[in-house]
């Protein structure tokens, strides 16, 4: 067996369910799940149809490099959303089964039998960054998320010495669990480092296009060195998906782009690994690409549910909507595994300790004392978890809500 395997920690889920052992929730409460970062919104029909009309596609193998019109079409949106000049459809853009297993499998091909390789992440973070890591035999370097630093790590603190030790670095704009949004400053600081010191920039932008801010999208990587005058993204690559955007996470669908000096060898990687999407979902998400409309509408329609939830929450807890992304980050009167094994039990709702997304450095578990709320349930059902917390808070002496 693989010995890398060993390292490898229990899934935050897995956590949960362990935790919620021998609880039983109140039974006169319908369960309300916001553990689960899952969209439950309509995925768009554009993508449905071009489904269906594609499964007579079934009975062809799919090429690895994805079909020249979904390729097009990516390139067409990236274009657009992140005002490039240019993004080629021949060696800067590969489409893939979902930035999960993507994101899992460039640290293989950047640092897999690399001595001494280091990955940098985020800390709190998502699992795949360590999993990735761990399994490729690197190091692994986890940054603290900070409140004062809008719940991202502080990069422009990290000194050239630690710098030089960087492989890869994982960066999540915006942040999961948190939402935090990095600058277009910061962006440039992180650009000119990996050009410096010949590290991998890998930034996962799953959430890019669940923000706040209507007329304020966050700033993308390529966006930034476009700006810097580097159209070919040198060092850089983005993974985008269309799980969180189009509300089609069983799909399994995104793409990679960026530097080709990275996309060509990976391409390699993969065609041997065999992750090859469906000519039927290129075909789907080759539409859900193209269309901006239900983007636009997904995005109100989280907007409402913060608009919601939070008058009803913001007695209890210091929060404010962030800036990106669909979480709630909860500060907890007491420990955050504690909060939700009660919240568990006495209202029916499931959220994710905080703790189960970090990792403790130095005593230090930069997600202890949190708990992820996703609000991906219908609205009527956030405002009734929203309530439901408000009322648990106020039975433990919080304000009334």
């Amino acid at each position: 067996m693989n010995p890398y395997l060993k390292s490898l920690q229990p899934y935050p889920f897995a956590k949960l369910r362990s935790l919620f052992e021998g609880v039983t929730p109140n039974p006169e409460l319908p369960h309300i799940n916001l553990g689960i970062g899952e969209p439950k919104h309509e995925p768009p029909s554009v993508a449905l149809n071009a489904l269906n009309a594609g499964l007579n596609t079934i009975a062809q193998y799919p090429s690895v490099h994805g079909q020249a019109n979904l390729r097009e079409t990516i390139s067409s949106w990236a274009t657009k959303r992140f005002q490039l000049s240019s993004l080629r459809t021949a060696d800067q853009i590969l489409p893939v089964n979902g930035t999960r297993e993507a994101l899992f499998s460039i640290a293989q091909v950047i640092c897999g039998g690399v001595a001494n390789a280091t990955v940098f992440a985020p800390n709190p973070f998502y699992q795949i960054y360590e999993g990735a890591a761990l399994m490729a035999g690197a190091k692994l370097k986890l940054l603290p998320c900070l409140a004062e630093y809008g719940h991202q790590p502080d990069y422009i603190s990290i000194t050239d010495s630690d710098w030089d030790q960087c492989d890869l670095l994982y960066i999540c704009n915006p942040g999961n669990p948190a939402g935090g949004v990095l600058s277009k400053e910061t962006l440039v600081h992180l650009i000119n480092k990996a050009r410096l010191h010949d590290f991998v920039l890998v930034a996962d932008e799953c959430y890019s296009e669940l923000y706040s801010n209507e007329d304020a999208p966050p700033f993308g990587l390529l966006q930034v060195c476009a700006e810097l005058g580097d159209h070919e993204y040198t060092n850089c690559l983005i993974f985008q998906s269309l799980s969180k955007r189009s509300n089609l996470p069983g799909m399994r669908s995104g793409f990679v782009a960026g530097d080709s000096k990275l996309i060509q060898p990976y391409l390699q990687y993969r065609t041997y690994h065999g992750c090859t999407m469906p000519i039927y979902h290129q075909e789907a998400s080759s539409a859900a690409w193209a269309d901006e409309t239900h983007v636009v509408a997904n995005r109100a329609l989280y907007r409402a549910k913060f608009n919601a939830v939070l008058p009803i929450l913001s007695p209890h807890f210091d929060i404010t909507q962030p800036p990106g992304g669909f979480y709630l980050w909860l500060p907890t009167p007491d420990s955050d595994e504690a909060f939700a094994r009660a919240i568990f039990e006495q209202e029916h709702i499931t959220v994710l300790p905080g703790s189960y997304l970090g990792r403790s450095i130095e005593g230090c578990n930069p997600g202890s004392g949190y708990v992820r709320a996703a609000l991906v349930a219908k609205l009527d059902e956030c405002v009734a978890a929203a309530h439901r917390i408000a009322r648990y808070m106020q039975s433990q002496g919080g304000n009334d809500a």
